[in-house]
């Protein structure tokens, strides 16, 4: 089946090479220049993945993640000329699952979206209990409830929260969190990997008063039921 991907940047002629290359690659590809044709053609094509520039008319690259975040868990590269760790750090804790800064090779940036769409398709058909059945993941349907109620997760924290609950008690270092959820090119990515974690706490506080991730000082994290 042809994926679709959802271009949306500004300029003209980054958008055209982007998409010839993913075009070569296979995909079928839709553009968008301003935030609010964004969102317009991302309701209407339902895109596999989202390439995103930050600096965009209309609504900036931020307010379309976060109004795509609220109902839907597509993945997302940023695409932005911003290259601080601040910057990076705050994209990646608005929901996108990867962030590729300009100047780029239009090669890379293929190869990161298929490195993101294969950590997010093809998952195996079971379903993960943890507990007293409080936290429940189907991944076929790549549904989570917890205490029977849904809850929406990024790609990268679905990756992770799966990865604590086929673990429970193994202690998981920042750089194997980051190697599992970026895949090939996770170097540099270790330092957001608390953002992550941070996220996934905020949601399960919701819905339970168990701290299920718990900080091991000097060595990462691990699941605790």
């Amino acid at each position: 089946m042809q994926r679709k991907v959802l271009v949306v940047e500004d300029e003209t002629k980054i958008r055209e090479i982007v998409k010839l290359y993913l075009e070569r690659d296979g995909f079928l590809v839709y553009e968008a220049s301003t935030g609010l044709e964004a969102l317009e053609v991302f309701q209407e094509m339902e895109p596999d993945l989202v390439i995103l520039d930050l600096m965009l008319p209309e609504l900036s690259g931020e307010e379309v993640c976060s109004v795509i975040r609220s109902k839907w868990e597509t993945p997302i590269i940023m695409l932005t000329a911003k290259t601080s760790e601040g910057d990076r750090v705050r994209g990646l804790q608005g929901g996108a699952d990867d962030y590729v800064t300009k100047p780029f090779s239009p090669k890379e940036l293929v190869a990161r979206v298929n490195a993101v769409l294969r950590r997010n398709w093809g998952r195996e058909q079971q379903e993960l209990i943890s507990g007293d059945e409080v936290i429940r993941v189907n991944q076929a349907k790549h549904e989570i409830t917890i205490q029977g109620a849904e809850v929406a997760l990024t790609p990268t924290e679905y990756r992770l929260l799966v990865l604590f609950l086929r673990n429970p008690g193994v202690v998981f270092s920042r750089s194997e969190l980051a190697e599992h959820a970026f895949g090939w090119d996770y170097q540099g990515y270790e330092e957001t990997i608390y953002v992550h974690i941070k996220n996934l706490r905020k949601k399960f506080e919701v819905h339970t008063t168990k701290a299920y991730i718990t900080t091991v000082y000097g060595m990462g994290y691990k699941w605790v039921e």
